[in-house]
């Protein structure tokens, strides 16, 4: 799909992936609603970018409610006339803890964002691009929808989720000029060890098990690759109907690992392969 002159519209766009594929699109043209559920750093974001003559948005969102996913949908179409690009990209982490003593309200919170957001932004924003006969979804998963490591258990779950939810509506949309991305990256410099500064108060989360933040800001500088990187990933995939988007060489050892041990009928393990390519 030709992006000059087009629309996007990109949740969790305030930082990490979101930004940076914010920045890339208005780099190729594109015009921008930028949503994300923390408004400061939100409207800060748009701002700076509006200051270099970007034409972009905000649009403060939760996407673990329909409504208003469904009032983000009517929100670009006036601000913009139109809706080529979905960039459903908004996230949650885990929070480190065994499947088993994950409580339901970690359940409800990282499945409402990570899988039902995904969900509601398909069905508030695919039948427009339907009826125009152009369109694109990117949907944000991860290296965990395709494996599986350890505590994290409910992130799993909403990635794996994500991922055949987007097999799913690839086939359903072969023909209408609508395309799909699944994008599952490993690791990435964003915030996502840091997701509970977004869960709701109520919900009284925990903070991940005897890692600080700072080692963790740490880690993620010596071994993630930059935002920047993944933006330039999911415009290639929308340029030439990609559907796959991974980002490291390592996620398919892993992914072949897992397949492989299926087929085999034994029972899964974690890949020998170790750290980001």
């Amino acid at each position: 799909m030709e992006l000059q002159g087009k629309v996007a519209v990109v949740t969790g766009a305030a930082s990490g992936i979101g930004l940076a594929a914010a920045e890339r699109f208005v780099a190729e043209g594109m015009s921008v609603v930028m949503a994300d559920i923390e408004a400061p750093v939100l409207n800060d974001q748009v701002a700076r970018l509006q200051s270099d003559g970007a034409p972009v948005v905000p649009f403060v969102l939760d996407v673990a409610d329909a409504e208003q996913v469904a009032a983000l949908r009517e929100f670009s179409l006036q601000s913009f006339g139109a809706v080529h690009l979905l960039f459903n990209n908004a996230g949650v982490g885990g929070t480190g803890r065994p499947t088993w003593k994950t409580k339901p309200a970690v359940w409800d919170w990282v499945v409402a964002v990570d899988l039902l957001g995904v969900a509601y932004g398909v069905e508030a924003f695919v039948p427009l691009m339907v009826e125009q006969g152009e369109g694109h979804i990117v949907n944000t998963a991860s290296e965990a929808g395709l494996c599986a490591t350890p505590m994290l258990g409910a992130y799993h779950a909403a990635k794996f989720g994500v991922v055949g939810l987007s097999e799913a509506l690839v086939m359903e949309l072969s023909g209408t000029g609508v395309g799909v991305s699944c994008l599952c990256p490993e690791l990435v410099n964003t915030k996502i060890f840091e997701s509970a500064r977004n869960a709701p108060a109520h919900l009284g989360l925990p903070k991940p098990d005897n890692t600080p933040i700072e080692m963790l800001e740490a880690f993620m500088k010596t071994k993630a690759i930059e935002p920047s990187v993944v933006a330039g990933d999911v415009v290639d995939a929308v340029q030439n109907n990609k559907f796959w988007i991974i980002t490291h060489d390592v996620t398919h050892i892993r992914a072949t690992h897992r397949n492989e041990t299926q087929q085999r009928g034994e029972t899964p393990s974690m890949s020998p392969a170790n750290g980001a390519d």
